[in-house]
């Protein structure tokens, strides 16, 4: 009797472990730690006058498709626009230079990442390479606003 509780203590505590060891490889997949590593990119840069929430480490997608990560972003002290630099896998490398770099949100509350809607050029970026046409966020609270005005303003 008392071996048999002593083995399902054993089990419940293997079982306990296991729990934690998978609930922290997930949280760290989530997090998006471990999905890219420096030696594999090439950076790029994008100027946007508003980012709205884009965080470090925000995705960057080209029709969906994940192919890079937001590695920085700082104020540029003399266009005061946000230079946000890009990590691209060296996998993606013939995104054309007349491609234009877009920040939306996940779903209506999701967080914001940047997609890349490829342009038609035979030269492609390079390491180092600003993208030029840039569109900035959509900020909710903006389109709401706007919408309270013009529906203010009709009445």
């Amino acid at each position: 009797m008392m071996n048999n509780n002593r083995r399902l203590e054993i089990l419940v505590g293997l079982f306990m472990i296991a729990g934690f060891v998978a609930f922290a490889f997930l949280a760290i997949k989530v997090s998006g730690l471990t999905t890219l590593n420096n030696s594999d990119t090439y950076q790029v840069f994008a100027d946007f006058t508003n980012i709205g929430d884009l965080k470090v480490r925000a995705p960057v997608t080209v029709a969906g498709v994940t192919i890079g990560r937001v590695s920085s972003i700082i104020l540029d002290p003399k266009t005061y626009e946000a230079r946000v630099t890009l990590e691209i896998e060296n996998n993606t490398k013939n995104i054309p230079t007349d491609s234009t770099a877009n920040i939306f949100t996940a779903g209506l509350l999701g967080s914001n990442y940047i997609s890349i809607t490829p342009g038609f050029s035979d030269v492609f970026l390079k390491s180092g390479d600003t993208i030029e046409n840039t569109n900035q966020a959509m900020i909710l609270q903006n389109i709401v606003g706007q919408l309270m005005y013009n529906l203010n303003k009709k009445e």
